[in-house]
């Protein structure tokens, strides 16, 4: 199990952009060229606040909350991977960020990578970690991710009104981190989530995750197929046991994608950010000052 202190503080100041008539809120330190982080489903950028202050000396670290998630607004929209995308992409243009270093972690890796492998151009290096590198299907998914969808669908069931929103976030943040979170760290992530209203974001991300939605695996192979060929510098984090990325994830990306580095953070399931934060910091550092250090050369 995890040695490291890790702190339930959230010591950022909120800023909020309009996107689509929406608020985005987000937080920033440090300077330079932009370090974008993307969570995944159902955190925020609460998630990475132990891992930003490893990386705000080498460039800007910014890390939004996905549209409906976090402290951002919560728009009467479907909440589908699209729409994910779409405000992720006019943040981006909004902010007038380029030679992007993303950072990627579960659901935000689908928005990344869509975002990346469309404007490369604009992009400096991947690193991701629990992502989506391949469509959804039963051949690629882990025994503890389908277990994951199966009992997702169980409470899904059994709540109707999901009146009771807070209750299955905190149930998926329990079945998929190793480290019981704080009284603190679990309102961060669950306040966020107390009507039908702020229920949507969830329920669309449920019956997206099944990956019977032909539309997200379409995504995903498009990107899939450009990774393939893409020369950026790319950093696969992964973790033991871990969830979505299983033994045969990392030997296809050792496989198929170009300018690959892979490395082991520690023990942990989906939430490394919640188990070894500074082991991920640290191990993203080091390898950001690698590859400035070959263009040197």
């Amino acid at each position: 199990m995890t040695h490291e202190i890790i702190s339930a503080d959230f010591p950022y100041q909120s800023q909020y952009i309009e996107i689509e008539g929406s608020k985005i809120h987000y937080i920033e330190q440090g300077a330079g060229d932009p370090i974008l982080f993307l969570h995944g489903v159902p955190a925020s950028s609460y998630v990475w606040r132990n891992v930003v202050p490893h990386l705000s000396k080498l460039g800007r670290c910014i890390a939004p909350d996905l549209i409906g998630m976090g402290k951002s607004a919560k728009p009467d929209i479907t909440y589908s991977i699209q729409d994910h995308i779409r405000y992720i992409e006019k943040f981006i243009e909004a902010l007038q960020l380029k030679n992007i270093t993303f950072i990627l972690h579960g659901w935000g890796s689908i928005v990344g990578f869509d975002i990346a492998m469309r404007k490369e151009d604009d992009c400096r290096s991947l690193v991701f970690y629990e992502a989506y590198l391949r469509p959804l299907n039963h051949e690629t998914l882990s025994l503890p991710y389908e277990e994951q969808i199966f009992l997702l669908k169980e409470q899904e069931k059994n709540q109707p009104n999901m009146e009771n929103i807070s209750q299955l976030v905190d149930k998926i943040l329990g079945n998929t981190s190793l480290r019981l979170l704080t009284e603190k760290e679990k309102a961060f992530y669950c306040d966020p989530f107390t009507d039908k209203k702020s229920a949507k974001p969830i329920l669309q991300y449920l019956k997206e995750l099944s990956g019977k939605e032909d539309h997200v695996n379409q995504i995903i192979a498009n990107y899939s197929d450009r990774l393939k060929k893409s020369a950026l510098p790319k950093l696969l984090l992964y973790a033991m046991p871990g969830f979505i990325t299983s033994i045969s994830m990392i030997m296809w990306a050792k496989d198929n994608l170009p300018h690959l580095e892979i490395i082991d953070i520690g023990e942990a399931l989906h939430y490394a950010q919640e188990m070894n934060p500074s082991l991920m910091g640290e191990a993203i550092s080091v390898w950001l000052q690698g590859i400035e250090q070959e263009k040197l050369y």
